[in-house]
């Protein structure tokens, strides 16, 4: 973001298409240019290798001695070292960049990008949430995670511990964005090198960082914003009151986005998030199957966290598929029974006979006040 303030007030325009990539780096990666910074420069002079030439002047004027623009040298070093490590260089003038991204303020003049830049604009969806997530939150983040990629959703998360992790995993089928704080090619946390080495050959690995740079604190809220920013929505599966995750959130709320939560016990801190921004307005979403319908398009069955939509007349089911569309339906928190059998469209008495099979497989559990759970 920016470190400095310079004086420019047009709106931000996309470099020019005669630019070079040296010349939009030099200018990106100068003392006291951040996105927006870049964004106004362009804008003002037309192409980044004008506003290099004026970049000296226009410090001067604002009252900075001896200012010089990021020497040669360091940009060509930066892009050697992207070849080096297999990544590739994405301004935001090329087709691959991602349009929803290039329309958010101060969006990154430049991506590296490890595997192919078209998971980037392939409906992307944010999965993301707690690092220090429950047994139950991991679960949910599978199940959702390959719901909205089997809907054909590409899933964005931010590759950390935790929620991010588990929804990426889910999702190598069909395919992530892992958005990196650091380098494409620095691997934070070091236990998902793996998880990271797929991701590139079936997905993609993102960061506005030069490649070998380490990630820093203040390199987060940063990553958080291509997070949201790249996302047609962002789904939030557990994050404490004051987290990242709900950083992310805010982002996307100021980006336009559709902000969704899964609902957490009431006493669970790990859930405090999710409720608070519930209890804001964020849209409440149990599976994929929610947050699909809110999108205007249609999942398909994945696991556990899939809701499949009543029909008014039902086939004849075996009774193997009832119980897994009953199980479906169940998620961490009870749920009514008649509800359950009704929002499936279930028979009452097949059903019945299934939730009491499920029940003696010790696979379901009957709650007071005519509730039913996961076993």
């Amino acid at each position: 973001m920016d470190t400095g303030h310079l004086p420019f007030t047009r709106p931000s325009n996309p470099t020019t298409a005669g630019d070079d990539d040296l010349s939009v780096l030099r200018l990106i990666r100068s003392r006291r240019v951040g996105p927006a910074t870049y964004h106004r420069l362009v804008a003002e002079h037309g192409s980044a290798r004008a506003a290099l030439d004026a970049l000296p002047a226009i410090a001067a004027a604002a009252g900075i001695s001896d200012y010089e623009a990021c020497p040669e040298g360091v940009a060509a070093a930066e892009l050697a070292a992207g070849r080096k490590v297999g990544a590739r260089l994405v301004r935001c003038d090329s087709p691959l960049y991602p349009a929803a991204l290039r329309d958010i303020d101060g969006a990154p003049p430049v991506l590296w990008v490890r595997g192919d830049p078209a998971w980037l604009s392939r409906n992307p969806v944010a999965v993301i949430g707690a690092r220090n997530a429950s047994s139950l939150g991991l679960r949910m983040a599978r199940g959702m995670a390959a719901g909205l990629g089997e809907a054909g959703h590409t899933v964005v998360a931010g590759l950390a511990r935790g929620i991010d992790t588990a929804a990426h995993t889910a999702a190598l089928p069909t395919g992530t964005v892992a958005v990196m704080a650091g380098g494409v090619d620095v691997i934070y946390p070091a236990e998902n090198v793996i998880l990271a080495a797929q991701i590139a050959e079936k997905g993609v690995l993102v960061s506005e960082q030069p490649p070998g740079t380490e990630p820093q604190a203040r390199h987060f809220p940063t990553r958080n914003r291509i997070v949201s920013g790249l996302s047609l929505a962002v789904v939030v599966i557990e994050a404490a009151h004051r987290s990242g995750t709900l950083i992310t959130a805010k982002n996307a709320l100021d980006q336009g986005r559709e902000v969704m939560a899964v609902p957490g016990h009431p006493m669970d801190a790990r859930a405090s998030g999710c409720n608070q921004l519930i209890r804001d307005g964020a849209l409440l979403v149990r599976n994929s199957a929610d947050v699909c319908a809110a999108l205007g398009r249609e999942a398909e069955p994945a696991g556990m966290e899939t809701a499949p939509a009543p029909a008014p007349h039902p086939e004849p089911a075996e009774p193997g598929q009832i119980e897994a569309k009953i199980l479906s339906r169940l998620g961490p928190s009870p749920s009514d029974e008649n509800d359950v059998i009704r929002d499936l469209g279930l028979p009452a008495a097949a059903a019945s006979a299934a939730i009491l099979s499920l029940e003696l497989q010790g696979r379901l559990l009957r709650v007071p006040g005519g509730r039913l759970a996961l076993g």
